[in-house]
């Protein structure tokens, strides 16, 4: 875009230098013809002198370009007038007695010819230097951006590399604590520790790749009423209203899993110090809402990175988009005061 303003800017520059040159050639040219050198281009004819226009000076009016001038084929004249014209000073024969003048003219309807031509020809000029400089740039961005692409696909393979082996002491983990009976406060502590670090394992893996999907029969209220005993005691100081009937959906539920996952962990990170958590579910429609300090930008809340503190990956709601358009999911995102309202209607994918 700059490049192009650049280019612009530099082609209108242009364009008032040869409106000038054209207008200065033209002058020239009837000026030559009002000194005897004959052109066709140009009519001639006589006035009275009246008025205070000055000789070969370029005036012009509704139909013509014109310069004024002395009849200087007159015999007996003695005196000499010196002019300023664009090509410097000239002398010509000049009375002061001399009632009559030369009115030398050239139609506009030529002169606009000429400047259509010039703005057609450096149309063509800029179009040529913007395509030039877009196959350049995008030469050089590519040439730049090259080392930056390879890096990113480095930092992605070891990034799954990571994931895989990842996968193999977190399910003896899991394993493990299944098969332990005993509990108390310490291992269950370690069995919530777990579960995080399993569903962030599951979201990098959903983000990193396309899974195929697995399409089963599941309870909406199973799911939400899970991630609830979940989040409920890491967050023991936020109120929780969960209204829910039965629901059945068939659609991939490790992904759905990861939805709700992922809104109920934004709405307890980014929750007051006395919130609130409200879950309902309305027909098709599962409401989840929960109090805030504000949101800044709303629009941006889906966008990849995107964060408005500096907890978090700013991945979450990303991937919730994500999954929601790969379920045929429809979302939205409402603001009520400091409320946060984030809605799923589940309609395609009712059992």
């Amino acid at each position: 875009m700059v490049i192009v303003l650049f280019l612009l800017f530099i082609f209108y520059d242009k364009a008032k230098n040869e409106t000038v040159y054209i207008r200065n050639n033209i002058f020239l040219q009837m000026q030559n013809h009002s000194l005897g050198l004959d052109d066709e281009r140009f009519t001639t004819n006589t006035l009275l002198k009246k008025g205070d226009k000055k000789f070969y000076t370029l005036y012009e009016d509704k139909n013509t370009l014109y310069i004024l001038a002395p009849i200087s084929k007159e015999s007996g004249k003695q005196e000499m007038m010196m002019v300023i014209t664009p090509a410097g000073t000239i002398t010509v024969p000049y009375s002061s007695k001399d009632t009559k003048m030369l009115k030398v003219s050239y139609l506009k309807s030529e002169y606009n010819q000429l400047i259509s031509q010039m703005y057609y020809r450096l149309l063509f000029q800029f179009l040529l230097a913007v395509f030039g400089a877009l196959i350049v740039s995008l030469l050089a961005a590519w040439y730049t951006l090259t080392p930056l692409r390879s890096s990113l696909r480095l930092l992605e393979d070891f990034i799954k590399d990571i994931i895989h082996d990842l996968n193999t002491p977190l399910s003896a983990i899991l394993l493990n604590l299944k098969m332990i009976e005993t509990k108390n406060e310490e291992i269950e502590s370690i069995r919530t520790a777990t579960q995080t670090i399993e569903m962030l394992h599951h979201n990098l893996d959903s983000y990193l790749k396309e899974q195929t999907q697995i399409e089963e029969v599941f309870s909406v209220d199973e799911i939400v009423n899970r991630y609830v005993a979940f989040f409920t005691p890491l967050y023991d100081y936020l109120s929780w209203n969960v209204e829910l009937k039965k629901c059945l959906l068939t659609t991939d539920k490790q992904a759905f899993e990861r939805i709700v996952y992922n809104l109920l962990s934004n709405a307890c990170k980014y929750n007051t110090n006395d919130g609130k958590i409200e879950i309902a579910l309305y027909g098709t429609i599962l409401s989840i809402r929960n109090s805030s300090y504000g949101v800044k930008n709303p629009h941006k809340v889906f966008e990849r990175f995107y964060k408005e503190s500096e907890r978090g990956l700013g991945i979450g709601l990303h991937i919730v988009d994500k999954l929601c358009l790969t379920l045929q999911i429809e979302k939205k995102f409402i603001l009520e005061g400091t409320d946060v309202i984030v809605e799923l209607d589940c309609k395609n994918i009712i059992a």
